[in-house]
């Protein structure tokens, strides 16, 4: 009788919990199953680590052979688990030594060849592999991304032989290596002309983490604007950044590790479904909310999306989070991000313009502007008006606009007196935070409570003009909120439902 153990990682969300690997020899017909809630892809193991135990020269032992992944009720998916499983093998019936298998975690798919393959999820992996003060030996193609991972051993290999000859002792595989970071070149404000006010809105919500809604005829500068609100960010932690690549790592979709530390900026199409914004599917995968943690999600001709994909954003915009629930798991996603939508003020996109081109009807464009809920435009901080450039402020050598290095610098400065003062950016505080933070002299509060009522807005609209007043006072370098940074607030409230069109 032999019995082995090899440790590994299974991949729950952004998480790596960890797996024994745990096989045992007995008597009986020749037979391998593996146990442990295995799906397809790790059942169809035992096929590729019995053609790749044969290619590197070793034996198959003719035992009744099982395996079992424990613990039994996680569920375990893909084929990072060939790896630990044939060396489980071989070191249960001697071909290679058991005691070397202890202070290593192993990752990695098997060809029939022997040949190590990539697997998606290193980087969670390597974290905890970290943290459990273990080595980690991954298949060559994943040693960058393992390599991100501070405090750990990672080594590469490309053949399952590479790996037993490690553990024989006859040889030392190569560590894995970090590649030079490479910065990604972003749109500067100073191509941006004109659009005082919605750059002085990109400005606040850079600087307090709030959520932005640009409306205005087509071919104004949404778009142009929204795509150089990234550039306005400082660059993310360490912390941050890790928590970032990792979504990114366990998506299917890769990670560059090269550029590990840039926040994202995710512009999906108005036909995504709700799925592809959330997440889901029978494995977890995360969806453009949490592939834009730490970053930017801009949803262009946002009354041209689905309702329903439009609603299932309420939740993460107030938790950060976004949570899948399956009959065998539950897996959860970091959703903290910053919402920047586009729209136009009506059907044929010209509603308030000067040119009075417009002829929509009221009912129209009530219509038209229906399609987006009160609740979700009630979780928009800032509302802005981007009107049509006169052709004047368009020449060549019409004045430049600010750069964005120049912006960045007053955005840090902000940020730096928010992390200050209560640990988190102001569209971050809770309801309790908020009402220590921002407290308003009497007659700016009477003028809060005036606008409330003439707007007809919500106690959350409420807490969310007290956070943008906050961060203009921030921006200002004022330790308390003024009537100008109050006004200023409230005036990017004045439309729950922007039209282009004043009432009478």
């Amino acid at each position: 009788m032999g019995l082995a153990l090899v440790h590994g990682r299974a991949r729950a969300g952004v998480r790596a919990p960890a797996v024994k690997v745990e096989v045992h020899l007995g008597g009986g017909l020749p037979s391998m199953s593996i146990v442990g809630l295995p799906e397809a892809a790790v059942r169809e193991a035992k096929d590729r680590v019995r053609a790749a135990i044969q290619c590197a020269q070793f034996e198959f032992p003719a035992r009744r052979i099982t395996v079992n992944l424990a613990p039994a009720d996680l569920p375990k998916c893909g084929g990072r688990f060939d790896l630990p499983i044939a060396l489980g093998i071989l070191a249960a019936s001697g071909q290679i030594p058991r005691e070397p298998l202890a202070g290593y975690e192993f990752i990695g798919e098997l060809g029939l060849t022997g040949e190590l393959r990539p697997v998606d999820g290193v980087l969670p992996a390597a974290l905890a592999a970290a943290q459990a003060g273990r080595r980690l030996v991954v298949p060559e193609y994943n040693g960058a991304e393992a390599a991100l991972a501070s405090g750990l051993e990672a080594s590469t290999a490309r053949t399952l032989l590479e790996v037993c000859a490690l553990l024989g002792g006859t040889r030392t595989l190569p560590l894995a290596v970090a590649p030079p970071h490479r910065s990604v070149e972003r749109p500067d404000m100073a191509d941006v002309r004109g659009q005082a006010q919605a750059r002085r809105a990109l400005e606040i919500a850079a600087a307090g983490g709030h959520h932005l809604l640009l409306v205005g005829p087509p071919g104004c500068g949404k778009t142009l604007l929204a795509s150089r609100l990234p550039g306005l960010l400082p660059e993310a932690g360490e912390d941050e950044a890790l928590e970032t690549a990792a979504i990114a790592s366990v998506s299917g979709r890769g990670l560059d590790p090269a550029c590990w530390r840039e926040r994202p900026f995710r512009a999906p199409h108005h036909t995504a479904s709700a799925i592809a914004l959330v997440g889901g599917g029978t494995e977890p995968r995360p969806g453009e909310v949490s592939l834009a943690h730490n970053g930017v999600l801009f949803l262009d001709e946002l009354p041209e999306w689905q309702r329903h994909a439009l609603e299932v954003l309420r939740e993460p915009l107030e938790s950060g989070t976004v949570t899948i629930s399956r009959a065998a798991r539950q897996s959860e996603f970091p959703a903290r991000f910053q919402l920047v939508a586009a729209m136009n003020p009506c059907p044929c996109g010209w509603a308030g313009d000067a040119s009075g081109r417009c002829r929509c009807p009221s009912e129209t464009i009530e219509r038209y502007r229906g399609r987006i809920s009160g609740p979700l435009l009630d979780r928009i901080d800032l509302h802005v008006e981007v009107p049509r450039l006169p052709p004047a402020e368009l020449r060549p050598d019409a004045p430049a606009g600010e750069a964005s290095a120049a912006i960045r610098a007053r955005v840090e400065a902000a940020r730096a007196i928010q992390q200050q003062r209560a640990g988190c950016l102001n569209a971050q505080l809770s309801q309790a935070a908020t009402m220590a933070w921002c407290r308003l002299q009497a007659h700016d509060q009477a003028l809060l409570e005036r606008a409330i009522e003439s707007l007809h807005l919500s106690a959350r609209s409420m807490h969310r003009i007290l956070r943008v007043a906050r961060t203009i006072a921030d921006l200002a370098g004022s330790p308390a909120i003024a009537t100008a940074h109050l006004s200023e607030a409230l005036g990017y409230r004045q439309a729950e439902r922007p039209t282009g069109r004043r009432a009478a």
